[in-house]
């Protein structure tokens, strides 16, 4: 928890302000007592009227200005934790943005939206309440108990023995709690995993009829949720009332002692009714301490899980400072004896070396797994090669700076990704100078032109989050637009024409061809995608098994044969 107070920064005069207010105002609160006693052993017990007045005034003014001072604490407890959490978002969200493919795979993405939300939430709230108590806790409890002894050593003691069973108590349920609260966080992974496969396929679930096996599903790690939650619910609930028990039990004896002092003169009237409010005012400032540890149980979970994406490093990371110069006479993309792996068990790519010359198209086909996705990923550096080298305009990918390496490519993948916006917000992406006119070309020439200026907006139309207000191939082909309005070199289209129909697909690469000094890259498992390509890579389990044009895998590949005749096209 501690390795996160660095997010104070900016808020740190008021939380260092807001604990000296809260401070005064206990001060004032250890007087009151004091004053109770004089009134009942000077004036109600001398019969003086105008003294109970004079100090009842007194109270009431201390009282006054205690309430300013906590009212003052809790403003300034809320910026700061409001701050602090707004800062912890900021650098958890540009961390996350940092860490490559890799990474994200490590965690997962409902991890990363639990650890952003509910995580961050929970640590904010332990700073809002260690900013208001982290000095009115201790000081009351220790400053009662001292004013205690200035009052009757021997009563005092009585203070001490319930101060250290409760620190007993606390202690014991502390750390029962942490382990079973870093349980609760990962059920909730688990929900929010759930959660977020049934809206993004609700579709699929609906068209299978799978609602009662999803709700099954669901409800098992809901219920799981509630059980760890109930369970270490419960070890925290036994906080205040065995602090209850315990003070309780400490103002009976308090009480039962006190009055024998009182009868034989060592202790006035007075004296022990502000003993008993000394102990009242330990008594609730423990059951806020056992608040505060249960929160602070929390936090220091959710600040372990936070910590762990911290302490993720990046794998991909600028080769250089500065933009890399190109070997103009270089083809565009070159890959020696590239190997590649997620995981030290298999190879995803193996011994995988081509060439693609600028101005030149590369069609990649083979079947779901072959490592088709996995070796595009690699020319943008979304994850980086295990063995040989993967090349760019005769530079080696790792030597560059990861904004000029990707500004020079334009990337679609196959699952869509347009924001919530307009389409003009869309195709801006890639630069927010982006003219209209370069924009309407980049629509005509992945065929989207005719549907957006169909809408009243145009190019204001609306976008809902994920394209939803658009079709499966309407999706696609502004993905492609956006990728081509940043005007790039190199065009990766990764089985992103899937859902178009066999003329707009004519259509689209005919209209690629026209760009000029545009290499294409084409990812796709159908073979009429790929055919006109000047060079057709054919993967098999991660190895390229045929390479050459369609006519002459047609006649030397065998896949690829059997590939193209599954799908009825022909030499």
């Amino acid at each position: 928890m501690f390795k996160l107070i660095k997010f104070l920064k900016g808020y740190r005069p008021q939380a260092i302000i807001a604990p000296l207010l809260k401070f005064t105002e206990a001060a004032f609160e250890l007087i009151i007592p004091l004053i109770v006693a004089d009134i009942i052993d000077i004036g109600i017990g001398g019969g003086d009227t105008s003294y109970v007045v004079k100090y009842g005034l007194v109270m009431v003014v201390l009282g006054a200005l205690g309430l300013g001072f906590s009212l003052s604490c809790q403003y300034l407890a809320a910026v700061s934790s409001t701050g602090y959490g707004t800062n912890l978002r900021k650098a958890l969200f540009s961390h996350i943005n940092k860490l490559s493919f890799a990474e994200l795979d490590t965690i997962g993405s409902s991890s990363m939206l639990t650890r952003i939300t509910a995580d961050v939430n929970q640590t904010q709230t332990a700073v809002a309440m260690f900013i208001r108590l982290i000095t009115r806790v201790p000081f009351i409890v220790v400053g009662s108990a001292v004013m205690a002894f200035t009052i009757n050593a021997r009563l005092a003691l009585i203070f001490v023995a319930g101060a250290i069973v409760i620190s007993l108590i606390l202690f014991f349920i502390m750390r029962a709690t942490v382990p079973s609260y870093k349980k609760v966080q990962r059920r909730l992974d688990d929900v929010n995993e759930l959660t977020e496969e049934n809206l993004s396929g609700a579709r699929v679930v609906r068209a299978f009829s799978k609602q009662d096996e999803e709700k099954r599903d669901f409800d098992e790690a809901t219920d799981g949720l509630t059980k760890v939650s109930e369970s270490v619910g419960k070890l925290s609930a036994l906080l205040n009332p065995l602090t209850y028990v315990v003070i309780n039990a400490c103002i009976i004896a308090v009480i039962a002692l006190g009055g024998y002092k009182v009868f034989d003169g060592a202790v006035t009237q007075g004296q022990l009714i502000a003993l008993v409010n000394y102990l009242s005012q330990i008594l609730l400032a423990l059951i806020v301490f056992a608040n505060l540890i249960v929160t602070f149980t929390k936090a220091s979970a959710s600040a372990s899980r936070i910590n762990e994406v911290f302490a993720l490093s990046p794998s991909v990371k600028d080769g250089s400072d500065e933009n890399v110069a190109l070997n103009e006479s270089a083809p565009e993309v070159e890959f020696e004896h590239v190997d590649f792996s997620y995981n030290a068990d298999r190879l995803s790519l193996k011994d995988v070396s081509f060439r693609l010359e600028r101005g030149k198209s590369l069609g990649i086909i083979g079947a779901t797994g072959s490592g088709k996705s996995t070796l595009v990923g690699l020319i943008p550096r979304f994850y980086d090669a295990v063995g040989g080298s993967v090349k760019l305009c005769g530079v080696d990918v790792r030597k560059f700076p990861l904004k000029q390496l990707r500004s020079r490519i334009g990337i679609v993948a196959q699952k869509t990704g347009l924001f919530s916006g307009t389409v003009r917000d869309n195709m801006q992406m890639g630069d927010k100078a982006i003219d209209d006119e370069k924009i309407i070309s980049a629509l005509k020439a992945a065929q989207a032109y005719d549907f957006i200026a169909a809408k009243p907006e145009f190019l204001d139309a609306p976008v809902a989050a994920g394209g939803k207000n658009f079709s499966g191939g309407q999706r696609q082909r502004l993905t492609i637009a956006r990728a081509l309005a940043k005007a790039p070199k190199l065009l990766i289209l990764d089985d992103s024409s899937s859902a178009l129909d066999t003329l707009t697909d004519r259509n689209l690469r005919a209209a690629l061809k026209e760009i000029d000094g545009l290499t294409t890259i084409i990812v796709s498992q159908r073979c009429g995608s790929i055919r006109h390509a000047d060079e057709i890579l054919v993967l098999e389990d991660g190895e390229i098994v045929g390479k050459g044009s369609h006519k002459e895998l047609y006649e030397n590949c065998e896949v690829y044969r059997e590939i193209c005749m599954s799908q009825g096209v022909t030499a």
